[in-house]
C-alpha cells in the first residue's frame, strides 16, 4: 500500500499506468468483453466495478488535451433497447477529474474491439452493466 494511490489501483496496474506514454490507449472492459482474447496486457480487476476504477485512475492519469474526444465509448448496437446510465456515471466522474464536459467518442462494437486489440492494456473488471466498456487515451504532465 501507498499513501495517495486507491487501493483499487493493483501493483500491476500502477506499473502500466507508468509505462504508458502519451496517446497510449488503456481500456477498462465490462465483465462481458473478450479481455483475454483482445489483450496485449491483460490486467484482472475482477472484484470491481468500472465507475469506481476510473475514479481511481484519473486521480493518477492524465487524458490527452490534444484530441477532442480523449475517451471512448462502445456504440450501443442498432436495434439494442438497453439503457446505458453507466455513461452518466463515467461522464461525472470525468468532469470531476479534469473538467471535460464533452470527452466521449463513441465507436461502433466491432471497430471498438478492433480498437481495443491496439491498446497498450485492457483492465478487466467485474463491471456488470451493458455497454460499459471505455478506452481511455493518455494525455501528458506538463511541470
Amino acid at each position: 500500500m501507498l499513501k495517495g494511490i486507491s487501493s483499487l489501483i493493483s501493483p500491476e496496474l500502477l506499473k502500466i499506468l507508468m509505462e504508458m506514454g502519451h496517446s497510449d490507449e488503456i481500456v477498462l472492459a465490462d465483465g462481458n468483453f473478450p479481455a483475454a482474447s483482445h489483450a496485449r496486457r491483460l490486467i484482472r480487476a475482477d472484484g470491481h466495478g468500472a465507475p469506481e476504477l476510473l475514479d481511481a485512475i484519473l486521480e493518477l492519469f492524465p487524458l490527452d488535451q490534444y484530441v477532442d474526444k480523449p475517451v471512448a465509448l462502445m456504440q450501443v448496437m442498432p436495434g439494442d433497447t438497453v439503457e446505458t446510465p453507466i455513461w452518466n456515471a463515467y461522464g461525472e466522474i470525468i468532469e470531476a477529474r479534469t473538467g471535460l464536459t464533452a470527452p466521449f467518442e463513441e465507436v461502433e462494437r466491432f471497430a471498438f474491439y478492433e480498437r481495443a486489440k491496439n491498446a497498450y492494456a485492457i483492465v478487466a473488471t467485474g463491471e456488470g452493466a451493458l455497454y460499459a466498456n471505455l478506452i481511455l487515451k493518455k494525455g501528458v504532465i506538463a511541470d
